[in-house]
């Protein structure tokens, strides 16, 4: 009997997206099946390109339609994605930009600017369109984990004659900082009113595109940054940056809790435990718990989070970071794959999150 369509369609019904919970068919997934004989293909849909889950999804695929359609079907599985979207706004303020994450923590010295630089361009290698916002005002250290300390952006003209900032893009990756336009040497000795007049200008004057994921690294603790960002953005998720030791995860705790207050309500995507463990580059099998173990994963465990990754403390971290070309780069070091892993971590939980929670707006704080 002859293999349909209909045939191809009704296997794939039988394939369950594993974190969605639902059929590929059902899901609008599946696209472009085409039946030749024998030889069948079809395209599947991913929600994210950073997908950890592709190959099973693949296997699952091809096994469906060998078992309910054909065992000598030749089956071509083409795997594409299409990121989906938190926004619920319809505003005009970055409108391009399908997903806003903070990357966040409860207090400085944690890695937390490291963690996402090397997010970033994770996600950038993955196919994902990425932005990234520098909004430490007073310690902008991107441009220096990028290598781009000497960059500076410029002016273009945007729809109806207004003028707009050019993002510097570097690795796959488009940012801006402060970092950018002031000295190097010099300081940002900033109220908080101005330093909050900045981060909006980040969000609204830049022209910042089409993009998938825009971060934003987030200064430490709590303060205007954070109530300016939630209030001009609809942010997506965040993402909490920690340590393993006690003192950093009583000031995670904060940081979580900050955006799970019922006027913000910005959904938390997971803990990223950095510093976890060191790991000397002659004994890379070793494990030195120098900051205490399982910080990390007792903060995820209490409050119902993902641990998206654990990051150890690697010498080439810190020295592709000063030299502004992060270690996720270097394919031959572990750090790499692990940052690698965080990024299929992060999309994953961003595409559950779009498909099981409400879409975000901006938030209105009364004083």
């Amino acid at each position: 009997m002859a293999i349909t369509k209909e045939d191809i369609l009704k296997a794939l019904s039988y394939v369950e997206e594993p974190d969605l919970g639902k059929d590929l068919v059902t899901l609008n997934m599946v696209e472009d099946v085409q039946v030749d004989g024998k030889n069948v293909s079809f395209t599947v849909i991913l929600t994210t390109p950073a997908c950890p889950l592709k190959d099973l999804i693949r296997n699952a695929c091809v096994n469906a339609v060998h078992a309910m359609v054909d065992k000598e079907a030749e089956v071509t599985v083409n795997m594409t994605s299409r990121v989906t979207s938190g926004r619920g706004d319809t505003s005009e303020v970055l409108h391009g930009v399908k997903n806003i994450i903070a990357v966040a923590s409860g207090k400085g010295g944690v890695g937390k600017s490291t963690v996402t630089t090397n997010l970033a361009i994770a996600l950038a290698e993955s196919g994902a369109r990425v932005g990234l916002i520098d909004a430490d005002i007073s310690g902008p250290s991107i441009p220096t984990m990028f290598g781009v300390e000497n960059e500076r952006p410029y002016m273009v003209q945007g729809d109806h004659g207004k003028n707009y900032i050019q993002p510097v893009e570097k690795y796959g990756v488009k940012m801006m900082s402060i970092g950018f336009l002031t000295p190097a040497d010099g300081a940002v000795v900033w109220r908080g009113p101005m330093a909050s007049s900045a981060l909006r200008q980040f969000i609204s004057d830049v022209e910042w595109g089409e993009l998938d994921y825009l971060l934003l690294d987030l200064p430490p603790g709590t303060s205007d940054i954070h109530l300016t960002m939630v209030q001009a953005l609809p942010v997506t998720g965040a993402v909490i940056v920690t340590t393993p030791q006690k003192v950093a995860l009583a000031d995670a705790v904060r940081g979580l809790q900050m955006f799970r207050q019922p006027q913000i309500n910005v959904p938390v995507l997971g803990i990223v435990e950095n510093m976890a463990y060191f790991t000397p580059a002659e004994l890379p099998e070793n494990k030195y718990y120098i900051f205490g173990q399982g910080g990390g994963q007792s903060l995820a465990d209490k409050f119902d989070l993902a641990l998206l990754g654990q990051v150890p403390i690697v010498q080439s971290i810190r020295e592709s970071g000063d030299e502004g070309t992060p270690v996720v780069l270097q394919n031959d070091s572990p750090a790499s794959g692990v940052f690698k892993e965080l990024a299929q971590s992060v999309a994953q939980q961003v595409s559950l999150r779009n498909a099981t929670i409400a879409k975000t707006k901006p938030v209105e704080i009364k004083s």
